[in-house]
């Protein structure tokens, strides 16, 4: 609008001075190399102003014409730079598909219209990489060394070509170039860390923690617990040789993270090997109260030299009073009650967690109770059901299982992944087969045997004694009262039995769901299942419900 109006203004003065300059006639002469020329003054207006518009057009034309050559150029730069950055457009989007052949086609392009473009030489890389040519993909990246824009780009590539190499050394050795060049990188910083911790490097993991905490990698609450995990690490290498350090380390460690039970571990141990009973107590107690583990309950009992195990139980039922909702400080009392042979002690403080599905340890521990109460049935009825518990709580990492700490974990080397927790997997699923058979009255002999798995009933075998066959003596063998029926497991077959001690050498073999009936003579190398000497399981509480009770009638033999 602003051009309309400026155009016809101008038209406008235009005209004005026209019929100004038509209003005043005059007289113009010109005299030149004998010539003499006269008009009016409107004409001489108008001619001058045709000349001075052909001038102009005059060096128009001739300055169309002088850069009509730096003009070409200039657009066929433009064409190829245009061409250029299609060609990475397409060769990155075939990169994000996997289009190998693509991928090289354009690529190809761009290094032919684009040589000195950084992103060209990325191209060019990552369509080696993806063709599966670490050799191409190599040379790619260490050609943009060569230029400062892209030498870290060149870094970091040859970086992640040394790591799928497994070329640790170079790894490295790149990843320390990184850290010196830019520091404020986090992949540089984290991958050197990473490599120092995994190789056992613990003063060059700190300093590079350093780093990662001044530039802002990471927290300070992340920072201060991988610290104190590195410290611990170092302080189990020196322990051996320089105690004093290890215990300085351990200290440390316990100031940036109360919670860390290896380092307790640890300072408990040296200052009770020091002599310093009231130190390793202080510091034990401290971090049970924030992680409970049975580490530090061995290491509270034993951080007082020459005390009986009656004294190390007294200590770790105070130890165990200062957690009462965890189920550690109770399986560490029983641990130390059985180490003082106090049995029932130990069996009364499991008893509230052996309902319902004790963990192995727990079973493991009941195994023992009733061990050394003398009660050699249900120490074995523990240990059968300590195979299929609920596992208990260990050191995991990344799916790793390890019973002891370690400050980084095999699978991915990550600083401080191990933790305390219980192990998720197919053993821990509850066993509802594993029942115990009983009487209500206690069995007269050995033949009482316990069924361990239930049996299908096409499986079952009845063995009955026969009352009119006698012995060798010459007596009759006693008929077994109710309950006192021997019982097979599911894997026991037609035609094939097992008899109780008690029985006469000639029972006859009823093949229960089969058609045959056969007579066997038992065999004089028979070993009984259990010991003769063996009174069987009485379990106070029978379970009684439906399917239970089908159970044992399915797996009874009459």
């Amino acid at each position: 609008m602003t051009r309309i109006l400026l155009f016809v203004l101008f038209i406008v003065a235009a005209a004005l001075g026209l019929a100004w300059l038509a209003d005043r006639p005059g007289t113009v002469t010109l005299q030149w190399l004998g010539y003499q020329i006269e008009t009016s003054a409107f004409v001489a207006t108008l001619v001058m102003f045709a000349l001075v518009s052909l001038v102009i057009l005059v060096l128009a034309l001739l300055r169309y014409v002088w850069t009509r050559p730096a003009a070409v150029a200039a657009y066929m730069h433009e064409r190829r730079q245009q061409q250029g950055l299609e060609a990475l457009s397409r060769g990155l989007l075939a990169i994000g598909v996997g289009d190998r052949a693509q991928a090289q086609r354009y690529a190809g392009i761009a290094a032919r219209y684009l040589p000195r473009e950084p992103l060209t030489a990325l191209l060019r890389a990552q369509a080696a990489q993806l063709k599966g040519d670490p050799a191409s993909a190599r040379r790619a990246f260490e050609a943009m060394l060569d230029r400062p824009e892209t030498q870290l780009l060149g870094v970091r590539g040859l970086f992640l070509e040394a790591k799928r190499g497994n070329d640790e050394d170079a790894a490295r050795a790149l990843a320390e170039q990184a850290v010196r060049q830019d520091p404020k990188l986090a992949w540089g910083v984290n991958a050197l860390f990473d490599i120092q911790a995994r190789a056992g490097d613990w003063n060059g993991a700190l300093n590079t923690l350093a780093i990662a905490r001044q530039n802002g990698h990471v927290d300070t609450g992340t920072a201060n617990r991988r610290r104190a995990v590195l410290l611990t690490a170092e302080a189990r290498e020196t322990e051996t040789f320089d105690p004093d350090k290890a215990l300085t380390l351990a200290n440390e460690a316990l100031r940036l993270s109360p919670s860390l039970v290896p380092a307790a571990e640890l300072a408990g141990g040296l200052f009770a090997s020091k002599g310093e009973a009231r130190a390793a107590s202080r510091q034990i107690v401290r971090t049970w109260k924030l992680s409970p583990h049975p580490d530090l309950a061995v290491a509270y009992a034993f951080a007082k030299p020459g005390l009986s195990p009656k004294d190390r139980l007294k200590r770790v039922e105070y130890l165990a009073g200062l957690t009462p909702d965890d189920v550690e400080g109770p399986i560490a009392v029983a641990q130390a009650a059985i180490d003082a042979k106090e049995w029932q002690q130990a069996r009364d403080v499991l008893a509230p967690y052996v309902e319902g599905r004790p963990s192995a340890r727990i079973c493991t521990l009941m195994a023992r109770i009733e061990g050394g109460s003398g009660d050699k049935g249900r120490e074995r009825e523990w240990l059968a059901r300590a195979v299929r518990a609920p596992r208990d709580r260990a050191w995991i990492a990344d799916g790793y299982v390890s019973d002891r700490w370690l400050p980084v974990s095999p699978v991915t080397g990550v600083v401080d992944a191990f933790a305390w927790k219980a192990p998720v997997d197919a053993i821990g699923r509850g066993d509802d087969t594993l029942m115990i058979a009983e009487d209500t009255e206690p069995p007269r002999d050995a033949s009482a045997m316990v069924s361990l798995a239930p049996a299908e009933p096409a499986d079952v075998v009845d063995v009955t004694p026969i009352a009119s066959e006698t012995s060798e003596g010459g007596q009759k063998s006693p008929e077994p009262r109710d309950g006192e029926a021997v019982e097979v497991s599911a894997g026991v077959k037609a035609g094939r039995a097992e008899t109780s001690p008690a029985a006469t050498p000639g029972p006859k073999v009823n093949v229960v769901g089969t058609e045959r009936t056969e007579e066997k003579p038992a065999s004089p190398d028979f070993m009984p299942i259990r010991p003769p000497d063996d009174p069987g399981v009485a379990q106070p509480d029978p379970d009684e419900s439906p399917t239970s009770l089908e159970r044992l009638r399915a797996a009874q033999i009459r």
